[in-house]
């Protein structure tokens, strides 16, 4: 039976190192891999290209990261409520390729299918097509867009087995599985780990063979960005 558990975050990033490239799964605050962006504080690895939607808030999910000056550069599609990311982008002490969400989204897509390259109408004519590729499609232009790939693609779940099967629940199913098949090294925090064969295999939303490593996760604070009430 293939067991693809390890003990804990320190056991997960064993092997990390300066200067690589990670996907963080999550939408604002909402299924981001809490472990592991604890332990990577931990190590004070620095330098590290980040993928991810957006860089949390000043002081929770990757907004840590950027507060120790371990990111080099953030690939993401919105700045969003990060005070302190917005003051790196624009001292230019950070790097930062901003994309079209879906863009973004596609990119990440097809560098766990296998696809180099497409071509989208997002971002033509823009700041986002300078130095692109275009063609043209059916009388409209498209820019050519490559994949993302990473060295470790770190991914939240309600729900896995010991095989790698995650569930996800709710807005937490957002990129997480798009980046659990672009990494190298996919790791897998979730909150409950079960034994292989108790998952509805037909409620399983990325299957464990694109899952590396998975570990039991502790202490999920899952805050809320934006409280809104009536």
């Amino acid at each position: 039976m293939i067991n693809k558990t390890v003990k804990d975050a320190t056991a997960a990033l064993a092997g990390i190192k300066d200067g690589m490239t990670l996907m963080l799964g999550g939408f604002g605050l909402c299924g981001i891999p809490e472990n592991a962006i604890a332990e990577l504080l931990r190590l004070g690895v620095k330098n590290l290209t980040c993928i991810s939607n957006n860089a949390g808030v000043d002081d929770f999910g990757i907004g840590l990261l950027l507060q120790k000056h371990q990111v080099r550069k953030m690939i993401a599609s919105y700045v969003g409520e990060n005070a302190e990311f917005e003051r790196q982008l624009l001292t230019g002490e950070l790097e930062v390729d901003l994309i079209p969400q879906g863009t973004l989204a596609e990119r990440i897509r097809a560098g766990g299918a296998g696809i180099p390259a497409f071509f989208t109408p997002a971002g033509y004519g823009t700041e986002v097509g300078e130095g692109k590729e275009t063609r043209e499609f059916n009388g409209k232009m498209y820019l050519m867009e490559t994949w993302l790939k990473a060295d470790f693609a770190f991914v939240k779940a309600w729900k896995g087995d010991t095989a790698g099967n995650l569930v996800y629940k709710g807005t937490a199913r957002n990129f997480n599985p798009m980046m659990a098949t672009a990494g190298n090294i996919t790791v897998a925090e979730v909150e409950e780990l079960v034994p292989a064969g108790e998952l509805d295999p037909n409620m399983i939303h990325t299957p464990g063979i694109f899952v590396q490593r998975i570990f039991q996760g502790t202490h999920y604070e899952k805050r809320i960005e934006q409280r809104t009430v009536v």
